[in-house]
């Protein structure tokens, strides 16, 4: 094990295997110190076990940060095409799946393996199991001692992620760290995560398992995805995505039937004057959600025994159902953290701290969000080879 390396790298995650094979590769030697049993844990439990590791679609818009520009320029110089060149070269088959979402033919062991490879091929160490006790610099030496001994490095890259999934070992330990070196963390909140559901809208518990496509929005945010109602309240890809928009106290809207253009009950009542709303809900809803929609509207009868103003109103709350959740299933169950260690802090460039020089924050731990769907994975390999090229 290498004592005395250029640099450490504290996590062995997506963003820090990858820091650690580009900078290894471009002649530097490099510790990687990992407290779990095992690299790259959240890898291997992504995508169901087959690791959604990019999106054909990253673009900068497509994540949240204090700061919208910070992304770019990690973003555009390692590209989704990058990685899927270096998973080629692998033979690691893989498939896109939807929304321009690529997951492995196989297992997300893959894509460890292939990481760890690189990392050996750069000559780089991975210690894992080892508990950081206390983190120091002086003298132009950051000192990390462990359980076991002390090492020194020019350069330490914070790449232990957020708080998200807990029981996988994450913790907020990168924000205490950013504090000891004096950086501001932008509070984190979990993201990618179901919301929870409470008074009036606790009828909607009972639906447990129904999910239906639905156009979610939470403030300018919107997503057309499937909704899954849950023992609990709102999951489902819909809700996770908008889930990383929205606020304590806040509503979100969901339109149950986004093919459906203003005026469409009116015309169906022309259509089929004897249909009932509950009738017609079932023909394009879940026959369970169809019942309950009908019953909180509270429409008996036929259609033609209603108004067209009554059926326009029915519309627009069909189109914009109001749910206040009262939170979400929290770090527990997140995918991913918004908020982290402040962009203000650090280069774009090289995810250097701008005050810190020698100090690197990479991944999760700072405070870039990727939509669900492989667009964190890719800020992980951008940013771990942003830092990399600097280090």
């Amino acid at each position: 094990m290498i004592e005395t390396p250029d640099a450490i790298i504290l996590g062995a995650g997506a963003a820090g295997l990858m820091c650690a094979a580009q900078a290894g590769q471009r002649g530097r030697r490099v510790l990687v110190i990992e407290g779990a049993d095992r690299p790259g844990k959240k890898i291997l439990i992504s995508g169901g076990g087959r690791c959604n590791f990019t999106n054909l679609h990253v673009a900068p818009d497509r994540y949240l940060s204090a700061n919208p520009h910070f992304a770019k320029s990690a973003l555009s110089r390692y590209t989704p095409d990058d990685f899927l060149a270096l998973v080629g070269a692998y033979g690691i088959a893989w498939h896109e799946k939807t929304l321009g979402q690529l997951f492995c033919d196989g297992s997300a062991r893959q894509i460890v393996d292939m990481l760890l490879d690189e990392v050996t091929k750069g000559g780089g160490n991975v210690a894992c199991g080892h508990t950081i006790t206390s983190v120091s610099h002086a003298d132009g030496l950051f000192r990390v001692t462990t359980d076991s001994t002390t090492f020194a490095a020019p350069a330490l890259v914070i790449a232990t992620g957020g708080p998200s999934i807990p029981k996988m070992g994450a913790s907020g330990f990168a924000y205490d760290l950013a504090r000891q070196f004096g950086l501001k963390v932008v509070e984190p909140r979990p993201a990618l995560v179901p919301l929870t559901l409470s008074g009036d809208d606790a009828l909607f518990r009972d639906l447990s398992g129904v999910a239906t496509e639905v156009n979610a929005r939470a403030g300018k945010a919107c997503f057309r995805e499937a909704a899954l109602f849950t023992h609990r309240g709102l999951s489902g890809p819909a809700i996770l995505q908008i889930s990383s928009y929205w606020r304590k106290g806040d509503a979100i809207g969901i339109d149950f039937l986004p093919d459906r253009a203003p005026g469409w009950l009116v015309a169906t009542k022309a259509a089929s004057p004897r249909a009932t709303l509950r009738s017609v809900l079932k023909e394009a809803l879940p026959d369970r959600l169809a019942n309950t929609l009908a019953d909180k509207l509270g429409l008996d009868g036929i259609l033609a025994g209603q108004t067209d103003a009554c059926l326009r109103d029915l519309e627009r709350q069909l189109a914009d159902w109001r749910f206040i959740p009262n939170g979400s299933e929290g770090f527990a169950k997140a995918e991913v953290t918004v908020g982290g260690i402040s962009t203000a802090e650090l280069s774009s460039k090289t995810m250097e701290a701008k005050r810190v020089p020698g100090l690197y924050v990479v991944g999760e731990a700072v405070d870039v969000t990727g939509w669900l769907g492989g667009y964190n994975f890719q800020w992980a390999w951008a940013s771990g080879w942003a830092a990399a090229q600097s280090i």
